[in-house]
């Protein structure tokens, strides 16, 4: 059976007692200073190049900038060691905290400490330490994350540290030389060599549990964990990406590795350090991919690429325009549209009150329309204070094994400060709410009330009754 490796990470338990200060403040200097990156945006190759015996030169300029991330997390052990299992009867067992430590890696971007890594890496630690390559080593503070594309901003209190220089990951093309460079396994900076495998990937559901805006760029350079966070770096030695993720039948590397965009990490990083959060688009509309079926059924012309809107929500941004339900969008400021995974992504990365142009076909004929986007919503899809859901889907119902008679909404993610932490776990199907059944989210809400409510649930192959008191 195959298993899919999401984290390329680190992490050792040792058991211990005690609590400890959670570092996750953001800097609160009265003026941020956009950080000054060195980017270089041509391509890494020219026509035709020369034989190359060795890549030493182009290592030992990026060496320098890319670190080990250490963690320190102090986790209480709450109850039963399946959450679950003291709701259907189970007994709780004594509280107990325990110490992880995680690895990873990170690259500084600029010469006064910020470093790019993954939200993983840094994803509930107490405490932080950067080790540059001399053995120069610092405590590190967050500045921001974002579980959604992976990406995580910290800073060390430095100067004239060494730096990458910045590619424009978008001129990246299949069969392109690349190096990942991170600390694996602990073993110490180690450097691996591939191709670009493939671009674009967005349909693996390896980030925030299936929610996230995945556009990963594919290599075969060996990545493993600890890795995570480093550096993929072109012939140059320029960045083109973030290391973040392997597929693999063995946990360790097969040669199926990706690292996010760089174009799209220095995005997310400037809102990071700007604002201390991510702030995406919203078009407001539902969509789904072409098919055959759609280019038939519209009278597309043959081959058409694109999405098809399926329903316009009500005041937002697709119907202040004037789209309308059955037009096929193809572009997006000139960049083509050939999947919802597309289009999601495009309008995420664009800013809120941005004006973007959309080319669509609507009755058969070519149209362009702008469109002024508004801001998204990062949590559309909560039913409770720190309880997200999705719609429970064929797809879903096929990885975790679920009969196609269920119906519902499957929790993705608990937040530990939500007040339903210790009632509701993520992969649950809501099936009924006080005696109605649930359709959607927004249904979901409406049916609960003040007080305790009634909850029919789907978990490991029961159903279950559930009561959950909400305030």
């Amino acid at each position: 059976m195959k298993h899919k490796v999401i984290s390329s990470f680190v992490w050792v338990v040792i058991v211990g007692w005690g609590t400890a200060l959670f570092v996750m403040a953001k800097d609160k200097s009265p003026e941020i200073i956009p950080p000054q990156l060195q980017v270089d945006r041509s391509s890494v190759s020219a026509g035709s190049s020369p034989v190359v015996t060795s890549y030493a030169d182009v290592v030992e300029m990026v060496q320098p900038a890319v670190v080990s991330v250490y963690s320190n997390k102090i986790v209480t052990t709450r109850g039963a060691e399946d959450p679950i299992s003291r709701l259907f009867g189970g007994a709780p067992r004594r509280s107990r905290e325990h110490k992880e430590q995680g690895l990873g890696s990170g690259v500084i971007v600029t010469k006064d400490g910020y470093i790019i890594t993954n939200n993983h890496v840094v994803e509930g630690a107490d405490e932080l330490s950067v080790l540059l390559p001399d053995d120069r080593e610092y405590s590190a503070t967050v500045i921001g994350s974002d579980p959604k594309t992976d990406i995580a901003v910290i800073k060390i209190e430095a100067d004239d540290l060494p730096i990458v220089t910045l590619a424009d990951s978008d001129k990246l093309r299949v069969g392109d030389v690349v190096f990942a460079v991170g600390n694996p396994l602990g073993v110490g900076q180690t450097v691996t060599m591939g191709i670009v495998s493939a671009k674009g990937r967005n349909k693996l559901g390896l980030l925030d549990n299936g929610a996230g805006y995945e556009n990963f760029i594919q290599t075969d350079a060996a990545i493993n964990m600890g890795n995570s966070g480093g550096a993929l770096v072109d012939a140059k030695g320029r960045l083109v990406g973030i290391n973040s993720a392997i597929l693999s039948t063995t946990k360790g590397n097969i040669g199926i590795g990706f690292a996010i965009p760089v174009n799209m990490a220095a995005t997310i990083m400037h809102s990071l350090i700007n604002t201390g959060t991510v702030t995406r688009g919203y078009l407001g509309i539902r969509s789904e991919t072409v098919t055959a079926e759609f280019v038939e059924s519209l009278n597309l012309p043959k081959n058409t690429k694109g999405v098809a809107i399926t329903e316009i929500m009500s005041d937002g941004p697709a119907e202040k325009a004037g789209l309308q339900r059955t037009d096929v969008i193809t572009d997006i400021n000139n960049r083509k549209v050939s999947s919802l995974e597309d289009l999601r992504l495009f309008i995420a990365q664009a800013i809120p009150g941005s004006k973007v142009n959309l080319q669509l076909i609507r009755d058969g004929k070519e149209m362009s329309i702008d469109v002024i986007l508004e801001e998204r919503s990062e949590h559309p899809n909560a039913l409770l204070e720190g309880v997200d859901t999705s719609p429970l889907n064929d797809e879903l119902r096929g990885r975790l094994g679920m009969d196609s008679k269920v119906t519902g909404l499957i929790i993705s993610s608990v937040s530990e400060d939500s007040p339903y932490a210790g009632y509701l776990v993520p992969n649950i199907v809501i099936v009924e709410i006080n005696r109605n059944p649930v359709i959607d989210v927004v249904n979901a809400r409406s049916l609960f009330h003040e007080g305790r409510n009634l909850l029919l649930v789907y978990y490991r192959g029961q159903y279950r009754y559930l009561t959950v008191n909400v305030r």
